[in-house]
């Protein structure tokens, strides 16, 4: 295995290890009742909503960082440091997602939830862009980068939008944040026929 392959290959099962970590934590989250009976259990819904919705997210990442890093040619330091960013602001998804579920009605935490959405967009996009920048000019390649970026771009247009949606109303708020998730569960056509040369 060359050099830059076995840099790769550990950057993208460190990222794995994180990721793991990451979804851990967030279901450690899930507490049983104190009271007993089915009423003490629906009371959870917000927590386990808040949950449901933030696995999903943390799952999309993980498949678009597999798409994008079986393109990768070779882990630099703008790679590393990018993805470094982007797996910190993934790392604060249990805290909104606890801070989102004890307090679902709330503004502040609908705005919070959205904004680390928005901020996790961002640190992929500059990502993306950073493993972009070793492999442009491969046709196969910027046709997988151009149709992911225009997906990235709308999604940060939601997100954006739904910050100060949450003081409108929480629930419009968190609706736009749902609708970003049900984008990348469209048809990947292209996503699916571009594949690594070599």
């Amino acid at each position: 295995m060359a050099e830059s392959d076995l840099s790769s290959a550990r950057l993208e099962a460190f990222s794995d290890g994180v990721i793991a970590i990451i979804v851990t934590i967030m279901v450690l989250e899930l507490k049983p009742p104190h009271a007993e009976g089915i009423a003490a259990l629906l009371g959870l819904w917000p927590i386990f909503a808040a949950y449901a919705a933030s696995f999903v997210f943390v799952a999309i990442y993980w498949v678009n960082h597999r798409h994008l890093f079986h393109r990768l040619k070779r882990a630099d330091n703008p790679v590393l440091w990018a993805n470094m960013a982007l797996l910190f602001f993934l790392s604060l998804i249990p805290f909104a997602t606890a801070y989102l579920g004890e307090h679902i009605n709330e503004p502040l935490a609908a705005a919070l939830y959205a904004g680390l959405m928005l901020v996790c967009g961002v640190s992929f996009f500059a990502l993306s862009e950073t493993v972009a920048r070793g492999s442009s000019g491969e046709a196969r390649f910027d046709d997988f980068h151009s149709f992911a970026m225009f997906k990235n771009l709308l999604s940060l247009a939601i997100y954006a939008a739904a910050i100060p949606a949450a003081w409108v109303s929480v629930w419009l708020s968190l609706g736009l944040v749902v609708a970003v998730a049900g984008l990348y569960f469209l048809p990947e056509i292209k996503i699916g026929r571009v594949k690594p040369k070599g």
